[in-house]
């Protein structure tokens, strides 16, 4: 069995983010100690992407090769890796796959949920699953704004820097869908494209509320994109907060 791959649900608010860190307290680091529990071994596993610190997940990915001496059924390795896991982290689903898969490389698409509640008090039950503005946004101008997303475009102004950026760094990314419905008490916000940078959907959603709320012109919004390395028009305004966000679903 050469590679398998894991669809994994997590509550982020407890983890200070999906990629590995030297303090420990990532999902990653709960995914490679429950692994080696597992496997008797260390095993080394690999994300489809970073999730920021509090940011949610329904369909993480992850692949790992299964030390060659065990020979465990893929399904097994789902109770046997769930009894391992703190109870904020689920695997959903483990199945094979061939050689050349690679849960980064080989992604598609993705698609991030963000959930707005715009209610007057913020229920405890969804207490850091969403971003409270109890304040009515302008739907209109939200849709607008959102609509603006849709396509091929340089994100650069909504790519919040890691450090390790070049002069080759790709900026352009392709967004198939920027829309947003109806939610309980506010709105649930879509996004799906071929790739998204670090805090990109943050800042994307940042931004559109911004719109929303009268503070920031939809033709500076608009603006904002495809701008030249100088950035005339600045950066995206407002990076939303991790509360709200979660990644959906990737497509290979």
């Amino acid at each position: 069995m050469s590679k398998l791959k894991l669809t994994i649900a997590y509550d982020g608010r407890n983890f200070s983010g999906w990629q590995s860190q030297p303090n420990g307290s990532t999902v990653q680091d709960a995914l490679t100690t429950a692994l080696a529990q597992v496997a008797k071994q260390p095993v080394q596993i690999h994300g489809s992407g970073r999730t920021d610190a509090g940011v949610h997940a329904d369909g993480q990915v992850a692949h790992f090769e299964p030390p060659a001496e065990i020979d465990m059924n893929p399904y097994n390795w789902v109770p046997a890796l769930n009894t391992k896991l703190p109870p904020s982290i689920r695997i959903l689903d483990c199945v094979e796959v061939p050689g050349d898969f690679h849960a980064r490389f080989s992604a598609k698409e993705k698609t991030y949920l963000y959930d707005l509640c715009l209610a007057p008090i913020l229920h405890p039950h969804i207490y850091g699953r969403a971003w409270h503005l109890p304040r009515q946004l302008d739907p209109i101008s939200l849709g607008q704004a959102l609509e603006h997303y849709i396509g091929e475009h340089c994100f650069r102004a909504f790519a919040a820097n890691r450090g390790n950026e070049t002069a080759e760094t790709e900026y352009t990314r392709i967004i198939t869908r920027s829309d947003f419905k109806t939610h309980e008490d506010g709105y649930r916000i879509t996004f799906t494209g071929n790739g998204f940078m670090y805090k990109m959907v943050r800042l994307l959603t940042g931004a559109a509320v911004q719109a929303a709320q009268g503070r920031l012109r939809l033709d500076d919004h608009l603006a904002l994109l495809d701008q030249p390395e100088d950035l005339p028009h600045g950066k995206s305004p407002y990076c939303a907060p991790a509360d709200g966000l979660t990644l959906l679903d990737v497509k290979y």
